[in-house]
């Protein structure tokens, strides 16, 4: 690649299997125990948001508990976004914000399916049970 130029990095769950979080389609995986469509859609969280928000919340304190970090995946990508004389955008399918957490700007971090940092309420955007990392 000529220098200066812009390059896009795509992730997924497997970068973050590393860090010790569960995958979603892996088998065992978290689909393989809860069906997608009673916690991960719009129409779950219409039908019984308690049980979307538990299910997440049980995804935010597993970060906490088990002591999720970025690993060195992460960590070369933040350097690379550092150290690269062009532009970087890392797009990810993932959700735990580990990116960010290893040194990627957030305003580099695409994140497609959204975050878990926090929750806020779909009425008058009110923060709901944060868990911090």
């Amino acid at each position: 690649m000529a220098k200066g130029e812009a390059i896009v990095i795509l992730t997924g769950a497997g970068i973050s299997k590393e860090s010790g979080l569960e995958t979603f389609r892996d088998e065992g995986g978290l689909w393989s125990r809860t069906r997608i469509e009673d916690v991960a859609t719009p129409e779950a969280y219409a039908r019984d948001p308690n049980r979307v928000l538990e299910f997440y919340n049980m995804r935010r304190q597993s970060m906490v508990d088990g002591n999720i970090r970025p690993n060195a995946a992460h960590l070369a990508l933040a350097r690379l976004e550092r150290e690269w004389p062009g532009e970087v955008l890392l797009v990810t399918q993932n959700i735990d914000t580990l990116h960010s957490l290893g040194g990627v700007p957030e305003e580099h971090v695409v994140e497609l399916h959204g975050h878990m940092r926090g929750v806020i309420c779909s009425g008058n955007a009110t923060p709901l049970n944060p868990i911090p990392h």
